[in-house]
């Protein structure tokens, strides 16, 4: 993990912590090649998940200790979600990784996983959002004083204004927690309408992440995501999808790309694949 407020508390004992991978400015390149060497002799393969808006100088190191390594079991995963639907991917993943799937197929669940997470947040402007289609109209009437606006990041884009009679989109079909990071903005209209709404078993705080101002564009938010909370749930979730066997490094995985050596399937390959997620639509999660 790229910063250590995106590393969520387990949820039992079994789920494992993550590594920190820090940027160039908080640690030399040689002690982050030597610190990453020491995590495949620990563990045997690394999957390292970082946000897609990470900064980058960060990024190119992650690529440049992986290149020094000449390591093929390095799996650098960028997922486009906002900070905190990151984090709860990455507690996702942790707990996968404890499970009897095989490295590829954990990191490649990435992107599976990634759908079922609804995330966004609660802004009082959206002048400067510019990872979520804003119209010119929405953005000019972010600047009337006292405007706020529910912005879905994930697992499709859209936007409401809040007002007497704002309703939330359809929410997940599906029994899901919410986990809410409050900084400076009322979140009375995520408690009252949207979790009700969405019929959320369970809201849990945490704080916000460091990296949620610059992702979402303004300071004043509060930053949510909704996920399947049970983890043998996710685990019936990714055994249903097909597996196969990257024709290059040789790694299992699921979907249509290797998240070790981003090699695509064999257009033959790619035609076997039953509908999903990862293919032509959304397959609905197993029930609890």
């Amino acid at each position: 993990m790229t910063s250590a407020d995106l590393v969520l508390p387990p949820t039992d004992r079994q789920t494992p912590t993550a590594a920190l991978l820090q940027a160039p400015d908080a640690q030399p390149l040689d002690l982050a090649v030597g610190d990453m060497n020491l995590l495949l002799e620990r563990h045997g393969h690394v999957v390292a998940v970082y946000p897609a808006g990470l900064g980058p100088a960060h990024e190119r190191r992650l690529y440049a200790v992986r290149s020094v390594l000449e390591s093929d079991r390095i799996a650098l995963v960028g997922v486009d979600l906002p900070p905190l639907g990151v984090a709860v991917l990455v507690r996702q993943l942790r707990q996968l990784s404890v499970c009897d799937f095989s490295p590829g197929v954990v990191a490649s669940a990435a992107r599976l996983l990634a759908h079922y997470i609804h995330a966004g947040a609660l802004l009082n402007s959206v002048a400067r959002l510019d990872r979520v289609p804003v119209s010119l109209r929405t953005h000019a009437r972010s600047w009337v004083p006292g405007s706020q606006f529910a912005v879905f990041a994930g697992p499709g884009p859209q936007l409401v204004r809040i007002g007497p009679s704002a309703e939330p989109p359809a929410g997940p079909p599906f029994a899901t927690h919410l986990l809410l990071a409050k900084g400076q903005q009322a979140s009375e209209w995520i408690e009252q309408t949207l979790v009700p709404a969405w019929g959320v078993q369970t809201v849990q705080e945490c704080a916000l992440p460091s990296g949620s101002a610059r992702w979402w564009g303004t300071g004043r938010l509060v930053e949510f995501a909704s996920f399947l909370p049970d983890i043998s749930v996710i685990y019936q979730l990714v055994s249903s999808v097909r597996r196969e066997n990257c024709h290059w490094c040789g790694m299992e995985l699921i979907g249509d790309r290797c998240a070790f050596c981003s090699s695509p399937l064999a257009p033959a390959e790619n035609r076997t694949h039953s509908p999903g997620v990862l293919g032509h639509g959304a397959p609905a999660p197993p029930a609890a």
